[in-house]
């Protein structure tokens, strides 16, 4: 059983940071593609970043100011920078594969999300 856990959430004031954690359990991870992905209150959920080894990719809206990063087990999203619209749940994904995937159907794997609420 894949479990998935973010943690690091919070309220921070416009051009703050926070980092974000997700820690993957219940299997071996390292050829697992995991992701970051976020859900504003009305909105869809959209993608935010994913990493695969060394390949990332992120979203145009958070480029030059999230960074993604894994160590084993360990996700982390590192956010400067932050805007009021970056507010939303984030949650942690992951799938069995070797490419930075951008699409949330191809995720197997979720957790269960933390609240990030940036004010202006």
């Amino acid at each position: 059983q894949v479990q998935l856990v973010e943690s690091g959430g919070g309220l921070v004031q416009a051009g703050g940071s926070l980092r974000l954690s997700c820690t993957a359990s219940g299997r071996t991870f390292g050829s697992y593609v995991m992701g970051w992905f976020r859900q504003a209150p009305g909105k869809e959920r959209e993608f935010v970043a994913a990493i695969s080894g060394r390949p990332t990719r992120y979203s145009d809206s958070v480029k030059g100011r999230f960074t993604i990063s894994r160590d084993n087990a360990k996700v982390y999203l590192q956010m400067n920078s932050l805007k009021p619209e970056d507010t939303a749940v984030y949650y942690c994904a992951a799938r069995r594969g070797s490419s930075p995937y951008i699409n949330s159907e191809e995720y197997n794997y979720w957790g269960q999300g933390t609240q990030v609420t940036v004010s202006s």
